[in-house]
């Protein structure tokens, strides 16, 4: 017991972060997880390559409008009362390249799409056009050059880093893979992260409790994070309070599954600390950096790293764990694809708080809030419950946070709530 009270020391959520980085050598972990796969299947993935432009794009100066191809000086001074008149010499089709030029005072009828001929610096909207007859046209309006064109390098440059490793892909960033013609990238694969889920009273949520057992609610809960995150959840089942069982089981976590990371779901609890500690402490060093951290709630939290594994115990209170991971174990998904994280990456919105809130200082206070609207205003109502009741996660459209050194907030305050 004298292990557990001295180890119990109370870390900020910063300290635990920084703990983490300085003893975790991120890129021994992730150096050889890389693979090469189809843009098609990359969305929200972590780019493994910084992304070059081969070439401009789109390569060609393009209209963006139907209309006539001009040289825009031809069209200076020109009104409604005074128009410019211009020869038509032709028409652009759609995926041809022009082989002629338009000299002073010819247009050349072209679709949006289209590739300007040589000569051409804009192009006139057909609504700002009167066709006189068949080689003759009205411009009704004066145009600067290159109005209503895309240039050539004007959406990319040769040579220009267009993504750059790390990134987490979007639709858009798929979008410009394909109009370069990259259609095959690096990434990095997703991390595995082994759930172990701890407690002598835990049973598989497909069983019938008894009076005193629990379904595991936890295993799903942060293996559906975990997704959500970017990684793969890798579920290793319910265990008893034992130290060889644990021990065994983190183990094989890492050397059969070839988890980068395990947590440990309820083994941080009064009656498992000495088991946690005791197996964590044991498989490799350094061992146990952070015991109890300035959260609520949240505050029995272990985290440990053994041969550069990170190993975490989560409360077993569903709410406590679902903070936690959002705290520590999110953004190491995103650090083992060598993605920079946010924790402030989430949408926030602005609200009023609809009541008083009373907080311990000196230690950071998530508080379950449900939001809704009244006229243009947006208001955050707190759901209280205590951390093991799932039921006012669902209920809970976000949360808000008490940072470590206020003591509350009156109603009427105007929060920051981080959606779900």
């Amino acid at each position: 017991m004298n292990m557990v009270k001295s180890l119990f020391k109370v870390s900020t959520p910063q300290e635990v972060i920084t703990k983490l980085k300085n003893h975790l050598n991120l890129k021994e972990i992730i150096k050889n997880n890389i693979e090469e796969v189809d843009i098609k299947i990359t969305l929200h993935r972590f780019l493994a390559e910084d992304i070059v432009a081969p070439a401009n794009l789109p390569g060609f100066n393009r209209s963006t409008m139907d209309g006539y191809a001009i040289r825009a000086e031809d069209s200076f001074g020109a009104t409604g009362n005074l128009p410019s008149y211009l020869e038509i010499i032709g028409e652009i089709k759609m995926g041809v390249k022009p082989e002629f030029r338009i000299n002073s005072g010819e247009a050349v009828k072209i679709s949006t799409g289209g590739m300007l001929p040589k000569g051409a610096n804009a192009v006139m909207m057909v609504e700002y056009t009167e066709q006189i007859n068949d080689t003759t046209i009205e411009a009704r309006k004066s145009i600067s050059p290159w109005e209503n064109v895309v240039r050539e390098d004007e959406d990319l440059k040769i040579r220009e880093i267009i993504l750059r490793k790390g990134s987490r892909l979007r639709p858009q960033d798929i979008g410009v893979l394909a109009g370069i013609g990259k259609t095959n990238i690096k990434i990095y694969r997703k991390p595995r992260i082994a759930i172990i889920s701890t407690g002598n009273e835990i049973i598989p949520a497909e069983s019938k409790p008894r009076i005193g057992q629990i379904r595991d609610i936890n295993s799903y809960t942060l293996g559906a994070c975990i997704e959500e995150a970017g990684g793969v959840p890798i579920y290793r089942g319910i265990i008893k309070d034992e130290v060889i069982l644990l021990e065994q089981e983190i183990k094989k976590a890492i050397k059969e599954d070839k988890a980068e990371a395990v947590i440990i779901s309820g083994g941080s609890s009064v009656g498992a600390r000495d088991v946690t500690l005791e197996v964590l402490n044991g498989l490799g060093k350094p061992g146990v950096l952070i015991h109890g951290v300035s959260v609520k709630p949240g505050k029995p939290t272990i985290l440990a790293i053994a041969d550069n594994r990170p190993i975490f115990g989560l409360p077993g209170h569903p709410v406590s764990a679902m903070i936690i991971f959002d705290l520590f174990v999110r953004p190491l998904i995103s650090w083992l694809q060598e993605g920079e994280y946010n924790n402030n990456s989430t949408k926030e919105i602005e609200a009023e708080l609809t009541c008083n809130m009373v907080s311990d200082s000196g230690r950071e206070d998530y508080v379950r809030v449900f939001v809704y609207k009244e006229g243009e205003k947006f208001y955050a109502d707190p759901i209280l419950g205590k951390s093991g009741l799932i039921s006012t996660m669902v209920r809970a459209s976000g949360l808000i946070k008490i940072g470590l050194n206020i003591e509350g907030l009156e109603k009427g305050s105007k929060v920051m709530v981080k959606l779900f």
